[in-house]
């Protein structure tokens, strides 16, 4: 997998992908809560949203709006596993591993702390 600064540098020349942006709300939500909160969030949704080697809803399980962690994902590509595939080469219908986990989680926290 690319090192976080580099793969967040390619998404940034994605017109979709960088059309994302944390609102003042999901900015206010970020200082209110802290990064380690926001990054427990994180390893939450990803382990129940993404993670399994099933999803039903896949292409549809993480919202557009309502967490920065979700915009954190659609802007990281890292919202569904048909993104992780295209954009990470992660495989499709198996679980993620713990280090797949902890890169995807270390890709959205970045990407909201640069965006915060």
């Amino acid at each position: 997998m690319l090192e976080v600064n580099i793969m967040l540098d390619k998404l940034q020349k994605s017109r979709f992908r960088s059309s994302f942006k944390l609102k003042e709300k999901e900015k206010l939500y970020v200082k209110e809560k802290g990064l380690e909160t926001i990054k427990e969030h994180a390893y939450d949704f990803i382990n129940k949203r993404l993670a399994p080697s099933f999803i039903l809803n896949d292409g549809k399980q993480t919202p557009m709006k309502g967490h920065p962690v979700f915009i954190a994902q659609h802007a990281t590509a890292t919202c569904c596993r048909n993104c992780l595939y295209k954009w990470y080469k992660i495989p499709k219908n198996r679980q993620l591993s713990e280090k797949e986990v902890d890169y995807i989680v270390n890709i959205i926290t970045e990407w909201i702390k640069r965006n915060d």
